[in-house]
C-alpha cells in the first residue's frame, strides 16, 4: 500500500465519519423528510460515499467516530454542512443543538468556543448561506 493510498483511506474515513454525523443530525427528529434525503444524497456524492456505505450509515449513524480535519477552515466547513442539514426543516430543536455542540467539541473546539460558535451560527444561519458568507459572518465582530 502506497503513502497516497493511506492518505486517501484516512480522508475517506474522515468523510465517512462526517457523513455519519450529518445522517445522525438528519434522523434525530424521526423519519427523514424529502428535503433531508435530498441533502444526504448530495453530501454522499460530495464526500464520495458509495451506495453500500450510505445504506450502512443510515442503519446506524452513531457507530462512526468523528475524525476532525486539521485546518480550521475544514472544521468550519463541516459545521456548515451540519447546519445545512439541521435547517433543512427551518428549525433547530434542543436535541439538535446538543448534538451539534457535542460534534463541535469532537472537532476540537473547546466547550466555551463551541457554545459561542453555535450561538453565533444560529443567529446568522438562514439555511441558504454558502460557505464563504458563513465564514465571513461567523468571524465578523
Amino acid at each position: 500500500m502506497s503513502f497516497t493510498d493511506l492518505f486517501e483511506s484516512g480522508e475517506h474515513s474522515r468523510n465517512l465519519g462526517h457523513f455519519a454525523s450529518i445522517a445522525n443530525m438528519a434522523s434525530i427528529d424521526g423519519e427523514l423528510n424529502p428535503e433531508e434525503e435530498k441533502m444526504l444524497q448530495r453530501f454522499a456524492r460530495k464526500l464520495d460515499i458509495n451506495e453500500t456505505e450510505y445504506a450502512e450509515v443510515l442503519k446506524n449513524p452513531t457507530k462512526y467516530p468523528i475524525n476532525p480535519p486539521n485546518s480550521s477552515e475544514r472544521r468550519l466547513e463541516r459545521l456548515h454542512d451540519l447546519f445545512q442539514i439541521i435547517f433543512a426543516d427551518h428549525d433547530i430543536d434542543d436535541h439538535e443543538r446538543f448534538l451539534i455542540e457535542k460534534y463541535a467539541i469532537g472537532l476540537g473546539y473547546s466547550s466555551e468556543s463551541a457554545q459561542k460558535l453555535i450561538k453565533r451560527s444560529i443567529e446568522i444561519y438562514s439555511g441558504g448561506l454558502d460557505l464563504e458568507d458563513y465564514i465571513y459572518l461567523l468571524n465578523k465582530k
